[in-house]
């Protein structure tokens, strides 16, 4: 360590900022969920099979994915303040033509679904924005505390059910649409673009990254963590309804317990790899969450059991999003935005795949038990590749980064 110690993590950034992004994130993942609470209000109205249900909340996931990656290139050409007014407004106005116009069809839920993703690819503005106001010995923390904005799926799983019950489920898309009108307003006042951006670049020089394999390693690691967790808010409403006869209210009270602690855990997850490492931390992790998929895959005989079994894969799913990203920005500081695209790409690629898989493994043989045993193995080739990395990054990441500085990886 030099003579200079670093900054607290309190003095060392833009708090403002960091909460503007949190904010953002937060009620941006509200939004892209909407569909699951309100999934079997939605499932009834429009008299949709196992299958349907599960495209249905997978391809606001979807649409996600593919959005981070034009999301993180804009974000490095334009600013992330002005990337964020500009998909915040989308989202806004399209929940308003879904509540102007109704969703009279599965194709208009497909529609909204793919509006819905580009809530999801806030993903892509909200951790550049925040990670580059801060030094690397806080970017696991920084990371962590913008990435709670998962808890937004709370929010869509606790308010959502009774509201579209009290009012009407398509009137649910008006209210959000008012109410992200108002964070918007509060986002343009706080957020601020870090002082210092990285060189602008062509097309090709951005996408650069993708010939790095430590990319795709990434891309792989939280397409299991974010995947997981991603894919299990959007899909345990219904799953709970159809397996433990939950109504829609308490389906998403169900929901919310689950999601509430992956949510918790991922700035947890941030500290813990500042502090542990972050590769050591998603060794156990992986561990865990494959344990608990292939434990739920049994059918388990109560819905206590159910719970607290997806209790611990969340925790361990969300406290493993923090854990990824307090690598990325320690391999790919300058590539921030574009990076934090791909593999938050790759982990909506992941949730898409493990709700469309629930769905059609229920359709085609009666039970969820394959869909959840296919991610388990994911979550098991993770591991592995976690391993197969960790001798030549923990050599080279921390070599150079900052002087003076001292980065757990």
């Amino acid at each position: 360590m030099s003579v200079a110690e670093p900054k607290t993590f309190l003095k060392s950034g833009h708090l403002p900022t960091l909460f503007a992004a949190f904010m953002y994130f937060d009620f941006s993942f509200m939004c892209w969920v909407l569909l699951g609470p309100l999934g079997i209000q939605i499932s009834k109205a429009l008299a949709l099979d196992p299958a349907h249900k599960g495209l249905m909340v997978a391809v606001p996931v979807l649409a996600g994915a593919v959005l981070r990656i034009s999301n993180g290139l804009l974000v490095d050409r334009f600013g992330a303040k002005k990337t964020g007014i500009g998909a915040q407004l989308v989202v806004i106005l399209g929940l308003a033509a879904a509540w102007f116009f109704g969703v009279p069809s599965f194709d208009a839920v497909l529609l909204l679904g793919v509006v819905l993703g580009v809530a999801g690819a806030s993903f892509a503005i909200a951790l550049p924005m925040a990670s580059r106001w801060y030094p690397p010995e806080h970017q696991g923390t920084a990371l962590g505390l913008a990435g709670a904005g998962n808890f937004g799926t709370v929010l869509a799983a606790l308010f959502a059910p009774a509201l579209g019950l009290a009012f009407g489920w398509v009137n649910v898309f008006g209210m959000t649409a008012l109410f992200m009108s108002v964070i918007l307003i509060a986002f343009v006042i706080l957020a601020k673009d870090a002082p210092v951006q990285p060189q602008k670049q062509s097309l090709g020089g951005y996408l650069a990254v993708l010939c790095h394999g430590d990319t795709w390693w990434f891309m792989l690691f939280y397409s299991v963590t974010f995947g997981g967790f991603v894919g299990l808010a959007s899909s345990l409403s219904i799953y709970f309804h159809s397996e433990y006869g939950l109504a829609p209210v308490q389906a998403g009270y169900a929901v919310a317990a689950c999601v509430f602690v992956g949510s918790m855990f991922r700035p947890i997850g941030g500290w813990l790899a500042d502090k542990m490492g972050g590769i050591f931390a998603l060794s156990v992790l992986y561990v865990v969450a494959a344990a608990m998929l292939v434990l739920v895959s049994i059918g388990l005989p109560s819905l206590t059991m159910a719970l607290a079994a997806f209790v611990v894969a969340m925790l361990a799913l969300g406290t493993g999003n923090g854990a990824v990203f307090q690598l990325v920005p320690v391999r790919f500081g300058r590539e921030i935005g574009v990076v934090t695209g791909l593999v938050g790409c790759a982990g909506g690629i992941g949730g898409f795949y493990l709700a469309s898989s629930l769905g059609f493994s229920k359709q085609w043989t009666g039970s969820y038990q394959a869909g959840f045993l296919i991610f388990a193995g994911l979550a098991l080739v993770a591991f592995v590749g976690i391993n197969i990395v960790k001798k030549s990054w923990r050599a080279s990441f921390s070599r150079g980064y900052a002087e003076g500085v001292t980065v757990r990886i």
